[in-house]
């Protein structure tokens, strides 16, 4: 574990919110330098604290409105069908992300699509012919709050 001063914790707050910011624009927030502030970023970057910068798009602009969350219960487990299952879950571009979880499911899957009616497609045609898939639980996300973190 690195230590973190206010100033680590400020920055990672910062990028959290705005990945995009210049070192220049958060030396000045910050009262550092640019290459201070530079500094510092690469050492978190070093450390694996800081593993990486993501943009956030817009998925309703883009055209994807409906976010379904699935719970998905293999009907037959070992290594085998998991590696199977996960192999194949990552090949379908409407899934956007796979959480192997501990509990009443298996698996927890992000699921984005155009509307309802696109979302029943990818569920029959390509989540339901899944290696290994046995019951699936759907929640329709309503509305989302992120938050960034607890620093």
């Amino acid at each position: 574990m690195t230590d973190l001063d206010d100033i680590d914790r400020g920055l990672l707050r910062a990028l959290a919110e705005d990945a995009g910011q210049s070192a220049g624009a958060l030396g000045r927030h910050f009262g550092l330098s640019q290459p201070a502030t530079w500094r510092r970023i690469k050492r978190l970057q070093d450390s694996g604290i800081l593993a990486g910068r993501r943009l956030d798009l817009d998925k309703e602009k883009l055209g994807f409105g409906v976010t379904v969350f699935l719970g998905i219960k293999l009907a037959t487990k070992g290594q085998l069908s998991l590696e199977d299952f996960e192999r194949a879950v990552v090949a379908i571009p409407e899934v956007q992300t796979v959480e192997h979880v501990l509990g009443l499911y298996d698996y927890r899957l992000r699921v984005t699509a155009r509307d309802i009616a696109d979302f029943e497609r990818v569920l029959r045609r390509r989540i339901m012919t899944l290696p290994g898939v046995g019951n699936v639980d759907a929640n329709v996300l309503l509305s989302e709050e992120r938050r960034p973190g607890p620093l």
